[in-house]
Parts: C-alpha cells; sequence; structure tokens
C-alpha cells in the first residue's frame, strides 16, 4: 500500500492489525483477534493484514468495515464499476467486484464443498470444473427500482444502496448488456417527464438473446410496474422512447403478473436459443429463465452430458418450468415427463414443446413429452409411484431446494415391496442447485438414505461479482 499506511502501521500497536484468513460469501474478510474473538470486516481480502472500525458486535463476533490495509492481497483488483465500493451511496447489487474473477469463483468452489461436508456430511468423489463466462454485460433480467426523489429533483432508477433502502445514484451499470447500461439516465429521464413519474415503482427487465447462440442480444422488454391507469401522454412516451431504442418493448403491468401485457403488438418475440439443441424458448418477461443466457447455454450443455442420456431412456425433470432442460433432454431420451408447480408455466412449457417438436437440421424430432403441474414441496412415495419409473432425473429447484422430492425417494429405498410392482429408483439424478446449503441438505437425503452416491460436483458461475452461488451434482445409485 502507501507509504502513509505504511507510517500508520508503525505508529499503532500491532493487536489494531489483524490478519485476514478467509473471505465469507458476503465478501467479508474473515479474521481473529487474538482471544478467539472472529471478526467479519468488509472490503478486506484473505491474507491482507488490515484495520478496521466495528459497527455491530455479539459476545463471540465482530462486524466491522476495512479503514487501512498494510499488505494488499495479489489478488485484489480495480472495481470495474463506479457505482461499487464502501462509500456513501454505493451499490449494493455486487459485493466481490474488488476480487479477481477467478478467485471469486474458487470462493464460491469452498462455499460449495463446505455445505455438501457441514451440511451434508458428503463428500463429491470427483470436483467439476467451474462453469465460467463473461465477467460483465451477462444480466439479461433484472428488477430495477425506480423512486421519484422530489429534493433532489432526479428520478433515480436501479439497485438500491449497500444496506440502505434508498437507490443507489446509478448512471452506468456494467453487469446489465451495455445497451441497457446506456439506457439508465435517459430512462430516468423519461420517467421524470411523465405524469405518473410519483406511481411507477419498479421496471422489470427481461433480454431475450439471438437463437444462433451468437450472444447477439435481443428483444429489450421493460416491464412498466404502475399503479394508476397512465394517461394517453405517458402512453405516446413511451412509445416514442421505445422507437428511438432499438429493440426496447413496453409492457404494462397495473396489479400482479397476470395484468402484464404488451404495449405495442408486433415485432420480434422475447424468446432466448439452445443452439446446441435445435430448440428456440419463446418467454414472458415474467417468466422464470435464467438471468445469464451465456452461462445457461453451458450448463444445459454440462447437465445432459453428464445425465448421459440413452435414446431408449425415459427421463423425468423435476421443477422444469419453461422447459429449459426437458425440450433439450427430448432430443436425446425415448421419453420425458416434465413437473412443475405452476399451471401457467406447464402450458407454457407444452407450448415450447409444440413448437420445437417437428425435427430440424442436425436434429430429430423431440421424443414424446408430457407436462404436469404438481406441488413438489408436498411429494410423496406414492406420487413418485404414480408417476412411474424413469432411468434417470435431472432436478433444478429454487433456493428451497427439492427436499419433499428427495425424502420420498429416500423413503422409497427402504420399501422394497414398492420394487416389486414395476418401480424403480433412477440409476442416475442430475441436480441443478442455485442454494449450496439447500443442495447439502439434499445431498445428505440422497447418500445417506436413498442409495446414492455423490460422484460429481462443481459450481457454474451465474452471477459474476456477486455472492449468489450456483452449482451442478450428479448422484449415481450405488
Amino acid at each position: 500500500m502507501t507509504e502513509s499506511i505504511e507510517k500508520k502501521e508503525a505508529q499503532r500497536p500491532r493487536d489494531e492489525w489483524l490478519q485476514v484468513e478467509s473471505l465469507d460469501l458476503d465478501a467479508q474478510g474473515v479474521a481473529h483477534k487474538a482471544d478467539g474473538m472472529v471478526v467479519f470486516i468488509e472490503g478486506a481480502l484473505p491474507f491482507e493484514e488490515v484495520q478496521f472500525n466495528v459497527h455491530r458486535k455479539k459476545n463471540n463476533w465482530e462486524q466491522g468495515t476495512v479503514t487501512a490495509i498494510a499488505r494488499e492481497s495479489s489478488q485484489r483488483v480495480r472495481p470495474g464499476c463506479p457505482h461499487f465500493g464502501l462509500h456513501a451511496g454505493a451499490c449494493g447489487g455486487c459485493k466481490m467486484q474488488h476480487l479477481d474473477a477467478a478467485a471469486q469463483v474458487a470462493v464460491k468452489q469452498r462455499s460449495l464443498e463446505d455445505n455438501l461436508w457441514h451440511l451434508g456430511k458428503v463428500r463429491p468423489e470427483n470436483v467439476l470444473r467451474p462453469l465460467e463466462g463473461p465477467s460483465w454485460h451477462y444480466r439479461y433480467r433484472a428488477r430495477l427500482s425506480v423512486r421519484h426523489v422530489v429534493k433532489k429533483g432526479t428520478v433515480l432508477i436501479g439497485f438500491h444502496e449497500r444496506k440502505s433502502r434508498y437507490l443507489a445514484d446509478m448512471k452506468v451499470c456494467p453487469v446489465l448488456p451495455a445497451q441497457v447500461s446506456d439506457m439508465l439516465m435517459p430512462l430516468r429521464e423519461l420517467i421524470g417527464s411523465m405524469d405518473a413519474r410519483e406511481t411507477c415503482p419498479q421496471i422489470e427487465l427481461a433480454c431475450g438473446d439471438s437463437p444462433d447462440g451468437t450472444g447477439r442480444l435481443g428483444v429489450i422488454a421493460l416491464v412498466l410496474r404502475h399503479l394508476e391507469p397512465l394517461t394517453h401522454a405517458d402512453v405516446a412516451r413511451l412509445k416514442a422512447f421505445a422507437s428511438k431504442n432499438e429493440g426496447v418493448q413496453w409492457w404494462l403491468q397495473s396489479k400482479g403478473p397476470e395484468t402484464v401485457k404488451l404495449l405495442e403488438e408486433g415485432g420480434e418475440p422475447l424468446a432466448y436459443g439452445l443452439p446446441e439443441f435445435g430448440v428456440t424458448m419463446p418467454f414472458k418477461p415474467t417468466d422464470f429463465t435464467q438471468v445469464n443466457p451465456h452461462i445457461n447455454r453451458v450448463l444445459v450443455g454440462r447437465a445432459l452430458r453428464l445425465l448421459d442420456v440413452r435414446p431408449d431412456e425415459r427421463v423425468i425433470d423435476w421443477f422444469c418450468g419453461l422447459g429449459n432442460f426437458t425440450l433439450p433432454l427430448a432430443s436425446r431420451a425415448r421419453e420425458v415427463l416434465g413437473i412443475e408447480g405452476s399451471d401457467t408455466l406447464v402450458a407454457r412449457a407444452t407450448d415450447n414443446y409444440e413448437r420445437n417438436r417437428p425435427a430440424v437440421p442436425g436434429r430429430r424430432a423431440l421424443a414424446s413429452t408430457s407436462f404436469v403441474a404438481r406441488n413438489l414441496f408436498e411429494m410423496t412415495p406414492a406420487m413418485l409411484v404414480a408417476d412411474g419409473a424413469a432411468d434417470k432425473w435431472l432436478v433444478d429447484p429454487p433456493r428451497e431446494g427439492a427436499f419433499a422430492l428427495a425424502k420420498a425417494l429416500a423413503d422409497l429405498h427402504q420399501q422394497v415391496e414398492l420394487h416389486r410392482g414395476g418401480w424403480a429408483p433412477p440409476k442416475r439424478i442430475v441436480y441443478v442447485s442455485c442454494n449450496p446449503s439447500t443442495l447439502a441438505r439434499d445431498a445428505g437425503l440422497l447418500v445417506h438414505q436413498a442409495g446414492y452416491r455423490c460422484t460429481f460436483a462443481g459450481v457454474v458461475n451465474m452471477f459474476p461479482h456477486t455472492s449468489h452461488v450456483e452449482s451442478i451434482a450428479v448422484f449415481d445409485l450405488a
């Protein structure tokens, strides 16, 4: 660091400086005082010697913010966004921009392995190489808050400040597509000019990509949440904005998600492509799709290779959503069943299947595929048996995980008489997770109670610079 910090180090007692040992998933440096007290230090990185101020204290830990660094980590980098940092008003959307991108992945890999062992008592037999993609301009989905701040005489659009209910004064956002980042200030001007500037609390962003897999940005859908009906003048302003910004589609949302409607009909449909499987997935801007389409394409390919589906096999895709994995599975398997908790998503998945079913160059017609809606958080052994035996499973749950499904499978493992009726457990399960703690919990059930081995596990860097950990694990019947 600088000479001034070195002088400060010489002038202060050594016990005021701490050696940072590791990094937690909130990007806080973890250190210990001489008496064993754990200290979490925002802004500090492993192997740095730091000084900090304390802003929260409990009996066995303290939390603070770094104020001086005596020795910088070799993995410290200059943040790529001017709104990132520890300063007043800093954006809270990212947590790790000060850490080298490869080191971020290593932190997430360690988190996955620690969770699997400490929560599930599971060690994968093989650690997969991390899946990585672009570190910037990757975020094709975002929920942007909108506030008209009278005292500042401006409209703010973006994410909240670090540890605050206030919005950050964002002028750019390098994790959003460049075209969207460049649009933030014009959007602020647009909302500020509207009659409804006080009653539009949110803009939800959903971008499509090119079906050919080139990564070209497709439709930019902007869903404007408005608490009161828009005036004709405001509608005209929205249309004028769309005409000046290529690819922009305005959608209006007056109440819940079911009220979302396109402002102007026509134009290119909102969709993303999975070119490896000859599949194009239309979707609505409020449907769940992966935030990072670059990684999603690679993730789907890896999941199917790990599952190793054969043309004579039946596969079940649990938590299937729009069919992100189901349709690629149908290009490989004999038969596929997609199960999802939402009737709306089941209908959308069925439409996507019918649209993609015919053969295309390089791909046969999709196999027989059906979709059903079911509460997957209330699964029972009897329900599993009713769905029939499948050679392989793909499981892609939300953050809550798939506890009921894993528990039902574990219960069936103990009920040998059901196997005599023709039901048998899947030979292999590929589990895609967005929460390492619930994956670890479910892995413990599968390994210790359902008769499986965890043969592979690894991280997927779906959200660079954030603490979000996406991962994939493989379970083989022992």
